[in-house]
């Protein structure tokens, strides 16, 4: 694989990402007792599917590959569609937000690990002090400067759920970088991305039955529940999947995993904001460790 250089228009495909999958650990967190996970991840990805379908049609054509290559969309769909979410929306039933978003803190060292163990890229000592640099910086978000409060978490159910999730996303970067796609698949965003949706959807859908078979689900519709659907399938979904699809391709899913790591940051300042508490210090202390991994691991 060629060495990649992270360029300024590369860095805000990926810092577009975290930022709406910050406000979607915040929606998700608020609609918890509204929308079961399950079924939340299936309403959230339909109504994807359904925003994508005017814009990746060529995908349903015949000969476009997307039943050909069923096995490998399938598989995306499954890690990056029908797993990741619904494993964050379950940890958010029985774990706090800042246990969750800790776990997936451990994003870059799950990267590095899965690209050396399963497709050949060790990782390089500069993208080491990378990941360390970064993680410090989320737990300094976390800790809200105050270190001994890390000492004071403790694991639960949902936090494995979380770890799941983590690497389902990390096998999921490495598999995007594969270039085993048909040219005019790659070269039409939509149609790539809807491929994964699908199926997606389909992997959704069978977890969900999974959830209403086992419990009693019940939906509690509102106007807010309503703008959080739109919101979670519009921003987090079709948007940020655009963007981190693109800017892996670009700079490679190890540079992309330091990215994610900006989720924590913003949530923190999302929540201050409609808390009506003003950045602290720790804020910009927090930033400049991860923004300084970002920059160290990439050169």
């Amino acid at each position: 694989m060629n060495h990649r250089t992270l360029t300024a228009s590369t860095a805000l495909l990926l810092t577009i990402p975290p930022l709406l999958w910050a406000g979607n650990a915040i929606v998700g967190r608020l609609v918890r007792e509204a929308v079961p996970p399950m079924t939340l991840n299936l309403l959230r990805w339909s109504i994807a599917l359904l925003i994508l379908l005017p814009l990746g049609r060529a995908m349903l054509r015949p000969g476009s590959g997307l039943w050909r290559d069923w096995r490998r969309y399938s598989l995306l769909g499954l890690l990056g569609v029908g797993l990741y979410n619904s494993l964050q929306y379950l940890a958010l039933q029985t774990s706090t937000p800042i246990n969750v978003t800790l776990v997936a803190a451990g994003m870059p060292v799950w990267m590095l690990l899965v690209g050396a163990l399963f497709f050949g890229m060790p990782a390089r000592p500069r993208q080491l002090v990378g990941a360390a640099l970064s993680i410090a910086g989320v737990l300094l978000v976390l800790s809200r400067g105050e270190w001994r409060q890390l000492a004071a978490l403790r694991l639960v159910a949902g936090d494995g759920y979380m770890i799941l999730a983590t690497i389902a996303w990390s096998f999921y970067s490495w598999l995007l970088m594969r270039p085993v796609d048909r040219p005019a698949v790659r070269a039409d965003w939509a149609a790539f991305l809807m491929a994964q949706v699908v199926y997606g959807v389909l992997w959704s859908g069978a977890f969900a039955s999974v959830e209403w078979s086992v419990k009693d689900v019940h939906i509690d519709w509102s106007w807010n529940v309503a703008q959080a659907l739109l919101f979670v399938a519009i921003g987090p979904a079709v948007i940020a999947m655009r963007c981190y699809g693109a800017g892996v391709q670009r700079a490679g899913p190890t540079v992309g995993a330091f990215f994610t790591n900006l989720t924590p940051l913003f949530a923190a300042l999302m929540s201050s904001a409609f808390l009506g508490e003003p950045p602290q210090l720790y804020h910009i202390a927090a930033f400049a460790l991860i923004v300084g991994g970002i920059a160290w691991s990439s050169r």
